[in-house]
């Protein structure tokens, strides 16, 4: 890969260091600097090559992040010395990830930018269930979400998704779980529709819970599981491997 003033922006998927794409090992390989995300598996680590610097640039929800403009201002700094920067990402860089945003400012300030990309937690942590996101009997589409926007002006319309016959995929959405529950019910959504959340999506701390919409806030407080975590509600969470016996016999 060249070493001219260029940054890579390199999803490290969504926790198992095996989902690394090619790509992505052959871009940690060439860096000069790491920007390393919080929930990147550290694992991966080891494709990179002897004196690469790493530099610790987290961002997790409830948690104190480094701001974004600083990590944006060190990729541009980082370039223009002539590095080979990567800034390796959780999941996707452009699901969630910010990485619209970076390359808006890396373009502006006239440096080449390359995106390499991951297998987003939002697909992973369906599948590692066994439950599809799509399914010819269940659903014909999804939605990927954030469970809350940047400004309360830019929160989900949940009124409208609770109305679509599509899978929903939540991003973010733990912490406001129980508005998010409330507002899709007042939306129209059935309290029994079946519902997955899952933790640490393919890593070794994997947990998940599956259980109904209607039944949502108290069995989320219950299971103990937190951040991060995917939830999935639609019918397609029938085709779980494990279901509560309320859900089967409804399947």
């Amino acid at each position: 890969m060249s070493r001219a003033a260029k940054v890579y922006l390199v999803g490290a998927g969504p926790g198992d260091p095996e989902l690394l794409t090619i790509k992505a090992v052959r871009a940690i390989a060439a860096a000069d600097v790491l920007l390393l995300d919080d929930l990147v598996n550290r694992e991966v680590l080891q494709h990179a090559r002897p004196g690469v610097r790493v530099i610790e640039v987290g961002k997790r929800g409830g948690c104190q992040s480094t701001p974004q403009d600083f990590i944006e201002r060190m990729m541009v700094a980082e370039a223009r010395a002539g590095h080979c920067v990567v800034r390796l990402k959780g999941g996707d860089p452009f699901v969630f990830g910010r990485g619209g945003e970076e390359c808006a400012t890396l373009r502006a300030e006239g440096i080449a930018v390359e995106v390499v990309n991951g297998i987003s937690s939002g697909l992973a942590a369906p599948s590692s269930i066994g439950v599809p996101l799509t399914h010819r009997q269940y659903s014909q589409g999804a939605v990927f979400i954030t469970g809350h926007g940047k400004t309360a002006e830019h929160n989900p319309d949940w009124a409208t998704l609770a109305k679509l016959d599509l899978t929903l995929v939540i991003y973010m959405g733990v912490a406001r779980c129980a508005e998010i529950q409330a507002a899709l019910l007042a939306g129209g959504k059935r309290a029994d529709t079946p519902v997955a959340v899952v933790q640490s999506a393919s890593g070794a701390a994997q947990a998940q819970l599956i259980t109904t919409l209607g039944q949502l806030p108290g069995a989320l407080a219950a299971s103990g599981l937190g951040s991060p975590s995917i939830i999935v509600i639609g019918d397609v969470v029938r085709c779980a491997g494990a279901l509560p016996a309320a859900i089967a016999a409804a399947a």
